[in-house]
């Protein structure tokens, strides 16, 4: 039996669809379709029940990729990590958010680079990454969000904590955590709010958990990236919720302080996800075990 055929099935039963496979292996839709059919002759049994969004293994189907299934992923993983004694480079393509790549993921990544291994990043929102992901533009997404369906394999890398920050002239002219403590959110109406986006992502969840209510004022900014949230936040323009580790060198400088300090402060969990069964890719299996194995300092 050709295991070419063997490749696609088994991608095409991961997927869920023809379309999906065919990105993920570099093919045509068509070219998968065919490749289907001549196994499906070839065993004389339907491998699939077709649907206008997707496909569903046949029982047949089910026990064919269970079987041979682990023996591909063996043999691509001999395959790879022959070429890795041969110090040919492995790129990967890494996505994630901008901030997070740049403070955490990438610097974790780098002593891999003089282990052959390449790297290309790519940012966006959670739903365009995991969808890249899904698609076969990426081999690693790190998000807040865990995706569903048996496709894509999440696995938790860290929490963040989630801190409410202003310059100091801010905080003095609120008169201190303890009297913003007592006070509650109104205290904070006067103050103007730096954002990443429209929606105020950061400053909702902050409200709902701390305060058990919703913001009431637009921004006064609008930022893209948390760092430059960061740097209009220093410079005196309003106050912000940010990731702890992105605002610490500030906070210890005095650039920036904590307006409140909660005792159950808000969190946030970031996945590492990978399509289903590439972890058998030596490069894409290294990455995840490096970025879990240093995220345990983070």
């Amino acid at each position: 039996m050709d295991l070419a055929l063997l490749r696609t099935f088994v991608t095409v039963h991961r997927a869920g669809s023809f379309t999906r496979a065919a990105a993920l292996l570099g093919l045509s839709q068509p070219a998968v379709t065919s490749q289907i059919r001549a196994l499906e002759r070839q065993l004389g049994r339907p491998l699939f029940l077709r649907y206008a969004r997707g496909v569903t293994p046949t029982t047949i189907g089910d026990e064919l990729a269970h079987k041979v299934a682990p023996h591909l992923d063996a043999l691509t993983e001999i395959t790879e990590a022959g070429l890795d004694r041969d110090s040919v480079t492995r790129t990967l393509h890494l996505a994630g958010p901008p901030e997070f790549l740049s403070e955490r993921a990438l610097p974790a990544l780098a002593p891999l680079i003089s282990q052959g291994l390449s790297i290309r990043t790519s940012f966006g929102s959670a739903e365009e990454m995991l969808t890249g992901l899904a698609d076969g533009h990426h081999d690693l997404t790190v998000t807040t969000t865990r995706p569903r369906g048996g496709l894509l394999t999440a696995t938790p890398l860290c929490d963040e904590e989630h801190v409410l920050i202003a310059a100091p002239h801010w905080a003095d002219q609120l008169g201190g955590p303890a009297v913003l403590e007592a006070g509650g959110v109104r205290l904070l109406d006067p103050v103007p709010i730096v954002e990443v986006h429209e929606s105020l992502p950061l400053i909702a969840r902050y409200w709902s958990t701390v305060f058990d209510a919703k913001p009431t004022a637009s921004a006064a900014v609008i930022a893209g990236d948390l760092r430059a949230v960061l740097s209009c936040v220093t410079a005196g323009a309003g106050l912000a919720v940010l990731p702890r580790y992105l605002c610490a060198d500030a906070l210890a400088g005095g650039d920036v302080i904590t307006l409140l300090d909660p005792p159950v402060p808000p969190l946030r969990t970031y996945f590492l996800t990978v399509r289903t069964g590439t972890l058998g890719l030596p490069h894409i299996a290294r990455a995840q075990e490096w970025l879990l194995r240093t995220a345990v300092d983070w």
